[in-house]
């Protein structure tokens, strides 16, 4: 779950906002009712921004290790559809 926050309200309550970024929740930081930013924790950034190999690329290179690979499967079963 994120909060949102008003740009004037974000800068004065700035080390609550970085609090709650930490603790794993998302605040979205708005500028005239618009979402504008979006505050993290690093941790959460550095997940989202890391370089996926490929497995092309993984079968190439044996010195690579097994957990710098996403081969995790989606499990949707798609959307139901009126025949």
């Amino acid at each position: 779950m994120h909060r949102e926050w008003q740009l004037q309200k974000a800068k004065g309550n700035f080390s609550q906002l970085i609090k709650e970024a930490v603790s794993g929740d998302a605040q979205v930081v708005t500028v005239h009712g618009k979402p504008t930013a979006v505050i993290v924790s690093a941790e959460e950034y550095a997940r989202l921004t890391r370089h996926r190999t490929k497995l092309s690329s993984a079968l190439l290179r044996p010195d690579l290790a097994a957990e710098d690979l996403d081969i995790s499967r989606s499990r949707d079963a798609g959307r139901d559809i009126d025949l």
